[in-house]
C-alpha cells in the first residue's frame, strides 16, 4: 500500500350550490397542492371542485368538468365494464353509508385508478350534502409491486445455490462420514462455512434495505478515523493475496472530526473497494480529503473518492448505478449493495456520486458532513 499526503383551478356556473369542503385555513394549502386527485360533488351531484391533480390524473380540464354531473365528468367503471355512478347510487342508497373503500376502476380508454369517497351528511342518515372523491394513479402501485416482485425473485435465486450446497454436503458427510479422509471433511465443511456466510450476508442486506425504505435505519454514533478505517481495508486485501502496490491511500491532513456509525462505514467502504478491486483494473486510488464550505472556507465534513483504472461504467447506466438490482456486464450478486451505500451515506446526512475517473475507470465520492457529540440522538 503506497500512501501519500494531500395555482387555483376556475370555478363552475354551479359552484355556489353549496359549500365547498376546504383544508383547514391553518395549512395555508388548497386542493391544488394536494398530490392526490380531489373531485368534490354538491348534494345535486354537480361537480364543484376538480383539483389540478385530478386534472392530470384523468386528462379531464377543471373548466369542463365543474358544473357537470359527476357521472359525466368522471365517467368511472368497474373491472367488468359496469358504470360506477350508477351501481353505487351515492345520493339514492343506503342512508346508512359514509364512505366508499379504495378500489380499482377505469376511466375511459381502460386506463386504471384507485378511487375512494366520502359522503357528508349534515347529520347521520340525512340526506348527502356533498361527495368527495379522492383519486390516485395506479402507476406508483404498480411500480412498487413489480420492485417486490424482483426483489422476492432475487432473493429466491440467490438463496437456492447456498442452501442446496449446505444440504448437499451436510446429507452426504452425515451418511458416509467414514468414507471421506479428513482433508475432503476439512473442504466440505470450509464450502458449508462460506454459504453459511453468504447466506448470512444476503439477509443483512434484506434488513438493511427494509430499514432504509422504511427510514428506521439506526445510527450508532461514534468517533471515526475515516483514514485507519481505509488502511485496515486494504491490509485485508493485501491478506488475501491482492498485490500490496495495487492500493494508493492520498490522506489529506487535518481532517475534520468524523462522528459516524464505525460498522456502517465499513460497510460502505468494503462495498466501494470490493467493487474496484472485483470489477476495476489497475491502481485502486482512495482519497481523503476535508471539504470546505466555499463561502466560509471552514470544514464541512469528509470526503472519500475510490477509483480503479478500468473500462469505467457506461454513461447510459450512471443514473442507475444506485438502483436496486443495478448489475454492470460483469456484476454478480445481488446488485443491492450500492443501493444500500446510498442509503446508509444519506442517513448520516452525506451524499455520494458516481463518475468516471481520471485513468478512464469508475470513481465513486463520498462526503460524510461533520458531527460533533452535541447532534448525537
Amino acid at each position: 500500500m503506497r500512501v501519500a499526503g494531500r395555482s387555483t383551478a376556475p370555478e363552475g356556473r354551479h359552484a355556489e350550490r353549496a359549500p365547498v369542503p376546504r383544508l383547514a385555513d391553518h395549512t395555508g394549502l388548497d386542493a391544488d397542492q394536494l398530490p392526490d386527485g380531489l373531485v368534490v360533488a354538491d348534494e345535486s351531484g354537480r361537480v364543484v371542485r376538480f383539483n389540478a391533480a385530478a386534472e392530470r390524473i384523468t386528462a379531464v380540464r377543471a373548466a369542463d368538468a365543474l358544473g357537470q354531473p359527476l357521472e359525466k365528468a368522471l365517467p368511472l367503471e368497474d373491472l367488468e365494464g359496469r358504470r360506477w355512478w350508477q351501481l353505487t347510487d351515492p345520493y339514492g342508497g343506503l342512508a346508512i353509508r359514509t364512505r366508499q373503500p379504495e378500489r380499482n376502476l377505469l376511466l375511459p380508454g381502460g386506463r386504471e385508478v384507485l378511487v375512494s369517497a366520502r359522503f357528508v351528511r349534515d347529520e347521520p342518515l340525512g340526506p348527502v350534502r356533498s361527495l368527495v372523491v379522492a383519486l390516485r394513479d395506479t402507476e406508483a402501485r404498480r411500480r412498487t409491486e413489480r420492485s417486490h416482485a424482483e426483489l422476492i425473485a432475487t432473493v429466491a435465486h440467490e438463496l437456492r445455490s447456498p442452501l442446496t450446497s449446505v444440504k448437499g454436503f451436510t446429507a452426504t458427510l452425515l451418511a458416509k462420514w467414514e468414507r471421506f479422509t479428513d482433508d475432503q471433511k476439512r473442504l466440505m465443511l470450509e464450502t458449508v462455512d462460506a454459504d453459511a456466510d453468504r447466506v448470512t450476508r444476503l439477509i443483512a442486506e434484506l434488513l438493511d434495505i427494509s430499514r432504509i425504505d422504511s427510514g428506521r435505519l439506526e445510527l450508532r454514533r461514534q468517533p471515526v478515523d475515516i483514514g485507519a478505517a481505509v488502511g485496515r481495508h486494504i491490509q485485508a486485501y493485501v491478506a488475501a493475496g491482492q498485490r500490496a502496490d495495487r492500493f494508493l491511500l492520498r490522506l489529506e491532513q487535518p481532517l475534520p472530526a468524523l462522528w459516524a456509525d464505525p460498522d456502517k462505514i465499513d460497510q460502505v467502504l468494503s462495498n466501494l473497494l470490493e467493487n474496484a478491486v472485483r470489477h476495476g483494473e489497475g491502481t485502486v486510488t482512495i482519497d481523503v480529503t476535508p471539504t470546505a464550505s466555499p463561502r466560509e472556507g471552514e470544514e464541512t465534513g469528509t470526503s472519500v473518492t475510490v477509483s480503479d483504472e478500468g473500462p469505467g461504467i457506461p454513461e447510459e447506466s450512471m443514473n442507475r448505478v444506485f438502483t436496486r438490482f443495478w448489475r454492470g456486464s460483469k456484476r454478480g450478486g445481488t446488485g443491492l449493495g450500492l443501493y444500500i451505500v446510498k442509503g446508509i451515506v444519506e442517513a448520516h446526512g452525506g451524499t455520494i456520486t458516481v463518475g468516471r475517473a481520471a485513468g478512464g475507470g469508475a470513481e465513486f465520492r463520498f462526503t460524510l458532513p461533520v458531527a460533533a457529540p452535541a447532534y448525537l440522538a
